[in-house]
């Protein structure tokens, strides 16, 4: 069962701008945009993240969960979670190491109800019976429902660059964390590697559309996805911004000559 447990803060004047790829719109329209785009491609998100990456998603995920080692114990936020990868390798890392998952422990939460219903028929595919200990959350990461210092870990991959207001996102992390808890996002990051941009780029901006076209029948959505990469701040930049929000022992790895950040660090 999915849970609505959403909040809507007013936006600051100084506030109600924000990207959209390459576009300026209003926070509140780069809220309902991102909605739709992801819920245009839900039924087919897997498959593209497959066919985008040649595979090296997988590998770029279990790097984010080696990382953080999850121990028998350990609560988990794992927000904008998509259709559930981060939170299925975090489930079955605790279940290889004969830790039992209970209720509550691990927790899901995203802005969009179709990717979710998608993770739940996922999960329930993959765990059978045993899924029922996970937790599936309505939310966005700007105004996290969930009490201060709730979890020992807050996981985000590839979801932080379209949220309307990142540094508003970073402090809603930080709050739920509890003291010693671990924040570790996995995302784009500007290729600035002499020859790599320049394929990349080529790849990315037409090669992507036209797949995300031709698989999900929504070019657009894909336009967006990889435009929204080229706002992304650059490594350093995004690195002070989680300082900034209060975190301690921020560390910094990266994979695939520098096309995705590994980012960690602590709420001390």
């Amino acid at each position: 069962m999915i849970t609505l447990m959403t909040a809507h803060l007013a936006l600051p004047p100084s506030e109600k701008d924000s990207d959209f790829g390459f576009r300026k719109v209003s926070a509140e329209e780069k809220s309902q945009m991102v909605r739709d785009v992801f819920s245009s491609v839900a039924q087919r998100y897997d498959l593209m993240n497959d066919l985008m990456s040649g595979g090296l998603h997988r590998i770029w995920k279990n790097a984010l969960v080696d990382w953080l080692a999850p121990r028998p114990g350990i609560t988990v936020l794992d927000v904008a979670g998509g259709t559930g990868d981060i939170t299925f390798r975090i489930f079955e890392r605790l279940e290889r190491a004969d830790s039992l998952v209970l209720p509550g422990q691990i927790t899901m939460c995203d802005i969009n109800t179709a990717m979710l219903q998608v993770g739940q028929t996922r999960a329930a595919q993959k765990f059978g019976p045993r899924a029922d200990a996970l937790t599936w959350i309505t939310g966005t990461a700007e105004d996290l429902p969930f009490p201060n210092h709730s979890f020992d870990a807050y996981t985000i991959a590839f979801g932080i660059r379209n949220v309307t207001h990142m540094d508003r996102a970073l402090a809603e992390a930080y709050r739920v964390l509890k003291p010693g808890g671990r924040f570790l996002c996995l995302e784009f990051s500007p290729v600035n590697l002499p020859v790599l941009d320049k394929l990349y780029d080529a790849y990315s901006l037409t090669v992507v559309p036209r797949l995300g076209e031709w698989v999900t029948g929504d070019g657009d959505a894909y336009r967006y996805l990889v435009e929204s990469i080229r706002r992304f701040p650059d490594r350093e930049i995004f690195k002070s911004m989680i300082e900034n929000a209060g975190f301690s022992l921020s560390s910094i790895r990266t994979f695939s000559g520098g096309i995705v950040t590994l980012h960690s660090a602590w709420a001390i």
